[in-house]
């Protein structure tokens, strides 16, 4: 796949609409190979494809950085959980098995209320077809939850006087990912294996 016609944009709505619950790439693969890239283009298109494909890797990266860096402090732990689930709940396939494991839960407790989970029904207009579909978190839009979760998570954040530190340690782990993401050599199964699940979505949303 040639990474250097992909926009931002388009890296983007891939990383918000392809699965999450794969599981991050061997050591092995993860730490060989590294070269300078030779010129910017070279740059720009090893970055897109490293950040598609190692995605898993770079996020529990992040995530165990944040986790050492507020191990002393459990307020922080739960702004950081709070926080990162706002951020996963952009992802669609986290979203929607998100609203499914709450509604299932909720529906063992009260099968009435969990009815009022669902999400609205949209009518089908005869003649269109939409490319994108509104994602649901228990009945509500999920920016709902998005700004519910941030919110919180942002006010125990100030409250633990963890600011600084949450700073410091996102500003590590976004180093260290766009630094390995930049001398990492895209291998052929990278390149072979986002060009499968891009052919297979691109049919699946065709039929």
């Amino acid at each position: 796949m040639d990474w250097e016609s992909v926009t931002t944009e388009d890296l983007i709505d891939a990383l918000r609409e392809v699965d999450w619950s794969a599981p991050p790439r061997p050591i092995s693969e993860f730490f060989s190979r590294f070269t300078t890239p030779r010129s910017l283009s070279r740059l720009e298109s090893r970055l897109k494809c490293n950040l598609y494909y190692y995605r898993t890797n770079y996020f529990i990266i992040i995530a165990f950085i944040l986790g050492m860096a507020f191990l002393r402090k459990p307020v922080a732990i739960l702004a950081a959980f709070l926080t990162g689930i706002s951020i996963a709940l952009l992802n669609d396939s986290f979203a929607v098995a998100f609203s499914e494991k709450v509604t299932h839960t909720v529906r063992q407790l009260s099968p009435y209320l969990a009815a009022k989970l669902r999400p609205p029904a949209v009518p089908a207009v005869r003649g269109k077809r939409t490319t994108k579909r509104a994602i649901y978190v228990c009945g509500q839009p999920r920016m709902v939850f998005v700004a519910l979760f941030a919110t919180v998570g942002c006010v125990l954040w100030f409250t633990s006087c963890s600011l600084l530190i949450v700073l410091w340690a996102l500003l590590i782990g976004l180093l260290t990912t766009l630094i390995h993401a930049s001398f990492r050599v895209p291998n052929l199964k990278a390149r072979l294996s986002t060009f499968r699940e891009e052919f297979h979505s691109a049919w699946r949303n065709f039929g």
